[in-house]
């Protein structure tokens, strides 16, 4: 009598229990677009809920209310707290956003100096910021991080990883595979610009705040900032995981008080809160013609970085950054830079440094050392 083989029989998986069960026939596409609806829904609701606090009387009846900037803070840091991975997002925010976190250092700052000739009147302050906010939503937060990160290389990012995946798509040795490679070569060549500028304008901009605090040390700013730039050099053989582990926690407490220098600004002048509106953008440029176009210029230095965020993907992905980027870092920089545009609308005066000159007086050289940091930070990380 023979042995009949039986098949190898797997073990029945048990069924999941309590709210497992009610996602366990959902696909990994339903599952994310229910946590980021869920997620929306109780930012929403947090967002309400803090706010009603803020606008109503303590509880010991002293009709003391908590201001603005407070409520951004602690609803940036329920936010940051309640991302997934909050690991990869404080790594990431420490490697891949330092060139965008800088930005607010020089950006306003630059588009109003004398060489572009415009005035910090109240049309002219509303159509820059106007400019600022849609080149970031457009150029940033539409274009690479909703659309282009979608188009990585086997986890990869950047512009010769978007090379290599439009090659595949022609025949080897035609001309349209030849025209991608050079295309792909010069946006290689405009990032590396973007590597080279980003030290010295950054160091500069968070060393100038001296001038503000102490206009005697005028001549001591530049030898200042070379000393800084060799020291960003020489720290290069570290590495960018060492630099996210280091300098992760210090760039969210930068973007932290730029959310909250920005909010005590704008609650003086709201005014600034019609930027919004890019009617205020399209009017700058029917009353400024082609003179407008020079002007975009500066306007694109709130948009350094955007291939960073791109390019790092290999090291973080793309939920860490996303995630990052969108409930983070993008409204610490749009509350920083209507907050500057709110302090010029009320002292157009203010208008040669208006990051520096928004930050209280007994803040300022700790900001200077924090803004000093920040600018190495975001130099090494886009160096290595």
């Amino acid at each position: 009598m023979t042995d009949t083989p039986t098949a190898d029989v797997e073990p029945a998986q048990a069924a999941p229990r309590g709210p497992a069960r009610w996602f366990a026939g959902w696909s990994e596409d339903r599952r994310r677009t229910a946590f980021i609806v869920a997620y929306s829904i109780a930012l929403l609701i947090t967002t309400a809920a803090i706010w009603l606090v803020a606008v109503a009387p303590d509880i010991g009846g002293q009709g003391e209310r908590v201001s603005v900037s407070q409520t951004v803070l602690f609803v940036l840091i329920g936010n940051l707290l309640l991302i997934g991975g909050l690991a990869l997002v404080v790594g990431a925010i420490g490697v891949v956003f330092g060139d965008s976190g800088t930005s607010p250092l020089y950006t306003l700052k630059e588009a109003f100096s004398p060489h572009y000739g415009l005035d910090s009147d109240h049309d002219t302050v509303l159509g820059v910021l106007s400019l600022a906010f849609w080149a970031l939503m457009i150029v940033v937060t539409l274009k690479y991080v909703t659309i282009i990160m979608r188009a990585d290389n086997e986890g990869e990012g950047g512009i010769m990883a978007l090379m290599a995946l439009a090659q595949r798509s022609l025949r080897n040795g035609s001309r349209s595979a030849y025209v991608v490679g050079i295309l792909g070569i010069f946006g290689a060549s405009l990032f590396f610009g973007d590597g080279v500028i980003t030290p010295a304008i950054s160091v500069l901009g968070a060393v100038e705040g001296l001038e503000i605090a102490a206009p005697g040390l005028h001549n001591f700013i530049v030898p200042i900032t070379v000393v800084v730039l060799l020291l960003v050099f020489m720290a290069q053989r570290f590495g960018t995981e060492k630099v996210g582990k280091v300098f992760g926690p210090v760039m969210v407490l930068w973007f932290l008080a730029l959310a909250a220098i920005g909010g005590w600004n704008i609650v003086k002048a709201p005014e600034v809160l019609k930027a919004f509106n890019p009617w205020w953008a399209a009017q700058f440029f029917i009353e400024h013609g082609w003179h407008g176009v020079f002007i975009l210029g500066a306007v694109v230095l709130a948009v350094t970085g955007g291939e960073a965020l791109y390019a790092d993907m290999g090291h973080f992905g793309a939920p860490p950054i996303r995630h990052g980027w969108y409930f983070f870092v993008l409204p610490c920089l749009l509350l920083n830079y209507l907050g500057q545009g709110a302090l010029v609308l009320e002292h157009p005066e203010l208008v040669r440094n208006p990051f520096y000159e928004s930050v209280p007086g007994w803040a300022l050289y700790p900001m200077i050392g924090l803004a000093t940091l920040a600018a190495v930070i975001a130099s090494q990380a886009v160096i290595t």
